[in-house]
């Protein structure tokens, strides 16, 4: 399957806006860097996500899915897609009588994604679309249902991504939104950086990759509260919104309808 680019949207520019819900981490201020950071780890990034969640990951992804009202015959959206995962589950949600867009800014995700594609038969509902999530290449009101996976923190710009989502969503329909919970729970915040300190940074650094895992703990810090969240959803213009801590607090899902 081939990876449509769409190379104007390549270069997703920060906002002027002082809105709270707007900036994302300090360490990754530019896109081109984070293209950079994620086509480094694409090549062990599904390992490395069994291994460092070990396989749960898998679990919430489905939770996701499961949130966002998919079913068969929608035409659906995995913004943020990465190497396929949440598309590879949309496309079992809605057949061969749906239409599954896995749409990401790293060429290197996509072409993991596009590799998986090729082995399972099931899949051929998806297309691959090399894009800007701040500005969606796709017109109004097109899509049953959106999912981002741990893609939502990593934003220049929250709030405008959050309004393309809800510019291309149909009436009614929904977006669900995985990422780490950035918990108002101590124990919990404990936890999440005892468990990127002492796991995550290790194992990355046994594959070269220490670097380009180090900057977790201060995304999440600068990540928005699962209150914060919903009122992020509800300002943009979604008609409901409520986030759920899944995973013992240590993750969060945000599901929102038009």
């Amino acid at each position: 399957m081939a990876v449509l680019s769409y190379h104007h949207l390549l270069h997703p520019t920060l906002s002027s806006s002082t809105h709270k819900h707007t900036r994302s981490s300090s360490l990754f201020r530019g896109a081109n860097e984070r293209r950079e950071l994620f086509s480094r780890v694409s090549p062990l990034y599904d390992n490395l996500n069994d291994l460092l969640s070990l396989g749960q990951h898998r679990i919430w992804k489905r939770m996701a899915v499961s949130w966002s009202g998919a079913k068969k015959g929608d035409s659906v959206l995995d913004l943020c897609c990465g190497s396929g995962d949440l598309a590879f589950l949309l496309s079992q949600k809605v057949g061969s009588e749906g239409q599954v867009t896995g749409l990401d800014f790293s060429s290197d995700q996509l072409s993991v994604a596009s590799s998986r594609q090729q082995s399972r038969a099931c899949y051929e509902n998806i297309v691959w679309i090399e894009g800007d999530a701040l500005n969606l290449p796709f017109p109004n009101t097109c899509f049953d249902a959106i999912t981002v996976g741990y893609g939502l923190r990593n934003l220049l710009d929250r709030q405008k991504a959050m309004k393309e989502m809800l510019r291309v969503l149909k009436p009614g329909s929904r977006v669900s939104i995985l990422d780490f919970n950035k918990t108002t729970e101590s124990y919990i915040t404990f936890i999440q950086e005892w468990m990127i300190d002492s796991v995550v940074i290790p194992v990355a650094s046994s594959y070269s990759l220490a670097k380009e895992y180090e900057y977790l703990k201060s995304s999440i810090r600068e990540f928005l509260t699962g209150r914060e969240l919903e009122e992020l959803a509800l300002d943009v213009g979604f008609s409901s919104a409520k986030h759920y801590e899944i995973g013992a607090g240590l993750m969060g899902n945000l599901v929102a309808a038009r």
